[in-house]
């Protein structure tokens, strides 16, 4: 499912969701995991509301209101690929803080009952109360309306609280309008962020089970290496010339012999991972066997000593005698290893740490966390006293940290684009409510804003929008408590919030295309600054029908505003004065609509064309050519970023360039016998493309001595990856230095080429 907040026209059959619903009965079914199987037949069950709504008309997938009856505000349930179920997010059965809430007021457990009682006057008194002691958590964005039109009569304004009431009452009987309780307000995110909260620490160490192999093991180095130790002593005992049974057993022998036969016994009926000592096959159970047959009178058969005798020479000769320097050392070294504390028990430890601190905050300081087992834990758990936390937990531990992006950034805690995206809209939700004045309201914006971002896109066509924050009736009762403008390039507010995300994305992970959910968060806060910058979202190629929006010619003319007689242009012969005239052109006219929504048919044109012969039939990959060129045309949000929002990160423009070719490198290793590249090499194209765009960005001299480099950056990675990536560096050489690539995008006879991602033939990287 794409993000884009703009999708393309399609036509969707019943076969998707049935084949969801196959594989989810399948999973249900078949799989081994008990939760796993739950999670499937929930999924299922959601899959026959899909398929039941659409057969009864209910439901019209590809719409921005895709449930009959329910506004475009209304949260719709929605599951993979984009499909609402039919029911929407704040519906079901009445929760238990709706039910408790019902209790508390003496009013019947029915959500119409709960609306009708928060309009007396108890109702809104307990309205305030939560209002301004924040002790509130905002779910789905419904669950912010009440709150918003107590606000309103609270501040004087009883005739917009009014109208919010008219346009919720109709849904009251459906929709969860009461806030969750808490107990407290929600942290301040404007400086800190975090992944996890403590709470989502604590779930992932409890579901840590046991490594069985991990216990396997140490079972054998705790109790049957030192049992099998003490069998070999006791056999060396009636040895002569390295031969046992040489020397008949006597009394004391064969009562030693019982005793120990005993405690196998025991043993093996206490430690039950371990079963090679059970193997007659191995040295420890030939050595008990043959010892079970001495000690019972029996006479030991030839092949039965010859079995023994083997087993005690190669014991001595692998391990040394028993006692021996080197024995001794190996067998310290075993039992420092079986006694250190298993990760179940210090996730154990790490569990008791963690039920201290508020459950639904992240960690401001991990360190304490993270330190070495005390004494006092060490006599209450049975630990030893300053075992270390190993890695697995600490990373757990850490992803709860509570800090600045950037430091989460550093510290590997935000690990991809994609991660950071997730993170994105806490501190975008704080920005944006930082424009309403009165604190309790900025704070309900602000919560409402976070469970917003939590709703999932729908599938959508005909160019059709998702649903806007501002389109929410609670969030048009209080708009006009904004103030006119959040920031300016001077200032603070959303414009430097923009900038620093900007430059934090890029120089983090350059060679990774920006998540859409990314590039959704930088338009709001675009729109909040008013700045106008063009922010263009990945379309999915299966569902592209070939047009675009206007924004996408527009970001392409900001491109060529920086880029314009540079590398870039020249290496993906682009003719940006061309596009400058043809934005001049389509905006002094009125722009097509097609499929009711507005379009930029010249720069469709312009795309298809530069992906020909590739679009000339419909497929996904030549689709997917298509909107290739146009995340060239438009360098995919870097040109605004730069241009309009004015990034400048902090390693340099050649230091990402360098990095962006080490992410094309380890992605063309992966190239090297997959039976599916394509990805992959999609992937290596974009990295590739991005280092392009930072070379522009340098002087021609520091330009000249990255290419240089690059060639010496490949000799570091397998041959395969130096031989495919030949032709590309050829290329990049070549216009680098003046040259040009033919039609085709190759020179020199196909040693040279231009390095795109999509192909309707056999790529040449395969």
């Amino acid at each position: 499912m794409n993000d884009n907040a703009e999708q393309q026209p399609l036509i969707v059959a019943p076969s998707y969701p049935e084949s969801q619903l196959a594989k989810a009965f399948m999973t249900a079914l078949t799989h081994r995991d008990t939760g796993v199987r739950h999670r499937a037949e929930v999924r299922g069950q959601q899959w026959r509301q899909v398929l039941a709504a659409m057969a009864s008309g209910r439901l019209s997938v590809g719409s921005r209101t895709p449930v009959a009856g329910l506004p475009p505000w209304v949260s719709p349930e929605v599951i993979r690929g984009g499909f609402a179920t039919g029911t929407a997010s704040a519906g079901g059965a009445i929760q238990p803080h709706e039910i408790e809430a019902a209790r508390s007021f003496g009013v019947p457990a029915e959500r119409r009952a709960l609306f009708a009682h928060c309009l007396t006057e108890p109702g809104l008194a307990w309205l305030w109360a939560r209002l301004h002691s924040g002790s509130y958590e905002i779910g789905v964005p419904e669950e912010a309306a009440l709150l918003t039109m107590a606000w309103l009569v609270q501040h004087g304004q009883t005739s917009a609280a009014l109208d919010l009431v008219a346009e919720l009452e109709p849904f009251a009987d459906r929709l969860r309008f009461l806030p969750r309780p808490a107990d407290g307000p929600a942290p301040d995110v404007t400086a800190a962020v975090h992944r996890h909260t403590v709470s989502e620490a604590v779930d992932t160490l409890i579901r840590r089970r046991h490594n069985t192999a991990v216990e396997k093991q140490r079972e054998a180095l705790a109790v049957w290496q030192p049992f099998a130790d003490e069998l070999l002593v006791h056999w060396l005992r009636t040895a002569r010339d390295d031969q046992v049974l040489e020397l008949a057993p006597d009394a004391d022998w064969l009562a030693q012999g019982e005793i120990l036969l005993g405690r196998y016994r025991l043993l093996a009926a206490e430690h039950t991972l371990c079963t090679k000592h059970r193997d007659s096959k191995e040295n420890l159970g030939i050595l008990r066997e043959a010892l079970d047959e001495v000690v019972a009178g029996r006479p030991v058969e030839a092949r039965r000593l010859g079995l023994l005798r083997h087993a005690v020479q190669s014991m001595v000769r692998r391990r040394g005698l028993p006692g021996s320097a080197a024995h001794m050392a190996l067998r310290r070294r075993q039992a420092e290893q079986s006694a250190r504390p298993s990760h179940h028990a210090l996730a154990q430890l790490m569990l008791r740490r963690l039920a201290v601190l508020p459950p639904e905050t992240g960690i401001t300081d991990v360190t304490p966390l993270l330190g070495p087992v005390t004494e006092e834990e060490g006599r209450e758990a049975g630990l030893p006293a300053g075992a270390v936390v190993p890695a697995a937990i600490g990373q757990v531990v850490e992803s709860a940290l509570s800090a600045p992006l950037s430091t989460l950034v550093e510290r590997g805690v935000v690990p991809s684009a994609e991660v950071m995206a997730e993170l994105v809209p806490q501190l975008v939700a704080a920005t944006t409510a930082h424009a309403y004045e009165d604190e309790p309201l900025r704070a309900v914006m602000a919560a409402n804003y976070r469970a917003f971002r939590n709703r999932r896109s729908l599938l959508l066509r005909n160019l059709e929008r998702q649903v806007r924050v501002e389109e929410l009736p609670w969030v048009r009762a209080v708009s006009g408590q904004r103030s006119a403008l959040l920031g300016t390039p001077d200032g603070e507010g959303a414009f430097a919030v923009l900038r620093q995300l900007g430059e934090l994305a890029v120089q983090a992970f350059p060679g990774t295309i920006l998540p859409n959910p990314m590039v959704r968060e930088f338009g709001v806060l675009d729109r909040q600054c008013d700045l106008g910058a063009p922010f263009v979202e990945e379309l999915a190629a299966d569902i592209f029908m070939g047009t675009f929006s206007p924004k996408f010619l527009k970001a392409a003319r900001v491109a060529g505003e920086l880029l314009g007689g540079t590398l870039y242009e020249r290496y993906y012969g682009i003719d940006y004065a061309a596009i400058r005239n043809l934005a001049i052109v389509e905006a002094g006219e009125a722009l097509t609509r097609s499929y009711g929504a507005r379009t930029s048919p010249g720069f469709a044109r312009l795309c298809a064309d530069r992906a020909a012969p590739a679009s000339r039939s419909w497929s996904v990959a030549a689709n997917g050519a298509v909107i290739e060129q146009a995340q060239i045309l438009t360098t995919h949000n870097l040109a605004t970023l730069v241009h309009r929002v004015g990034i400048a990160p902090r390693p340099g423009w050649a230091d990402l360039a360098r990095r962006c070719f080490v992410t094309v490198c380890r992605l063309t290793a992966r190239v090297h016998r997959n039976p599916r590249p394509l990805g992959t090499i999609k992937d290596a194209a974009y990295a590739w493309r991005q280092m392009v765009f930072h070379l522009s960005l340098c002087p021609p001299e520091e330009q000249q001595r990255v290419i240089a480099e690059l060639r010496e950056e490949t000799a570091r990675h397998p041959s395969h990856v130096t031989t495919r990536l030949v032709p590309a560096l050829a290329g990049l050489t070549l216009v680098a230095e003046g040259g040009t690539f033919g039609d085709d995008g190759t020179a020199d006879t196909g040693r040279a080429r231009r390095f795109v991602g999509w192909s309707t033939g056999r790529h040449w990287m395969r």
